[in-house]
């Protein structure tokens, strides 16, 4: 596939932010939904947990740039959500287990689709916070032994 095509990235990116949004959820009414969307942390987390990497910047960027020109997604002030049209390609999309649900959704955006050009940019210091955040919010809080608990007497 040409550099105008769809890459993998973007259709990674585009489930990271389905699934990070709840808009994957077959019986989930729109209104149920965080109506402001999910932050990039939200994403970045989501898209480890597919591919086992947290996506790069220009990664990121790239994807973003070709979704929100494309009329799938949208990002204001630092929230991304999922459009109509996004989602409608979401949910029609054929079905396929979680391994290979990104190869799935790359074939459907390269059928359906033309990727799109919106300015948007995602500066480095951004990424690396919302990669901070990620990393420090999955790191387990330790468990306290009885023994080291302080005791009122």
């Amino acid at each position: 596939m040409g550099e105008s095509g769809w890459r993998w990235s973007d259709a990674w990116i585009f489930v990271s932010l389905v699934i990070a949004s709840g808009a994957g959820r077959h019986r989930r009414a729109a209104s149920s939904r965080r109506p402001e969307g999910v932050r990039l942390a939200d994403v970045l987390s989501t898209a480890d947990h597919l591919n086992q990497t947290i996506p790069e910047r220009h990664e990121v960027e790239t994807a973003v740039r070709r979704l929100v020109g494309a009329g799938l997604v949208s990002v204001s002030d630092g929230w991304f959500r999922i459009t109509a049209d996004g989602e409608r390609l979401w949910r029609t999309r054929p079905s396929a287990g979680l391994a290979t649900t990104v190869d799935t959704v790359q074939g459907v955006l390269s059928r359906r689709h033309t990727p799109g050009s919106a300015e948007w940019h995602l500066d480095e210091e951004e990424h690396a916070a919302a990669v901070q955040e990620y990393v420090v919010r999955s790191i387990p809080a330790p468990r306290r032994s009885p023994e080291n608990r302080s005791r009122r007497d």
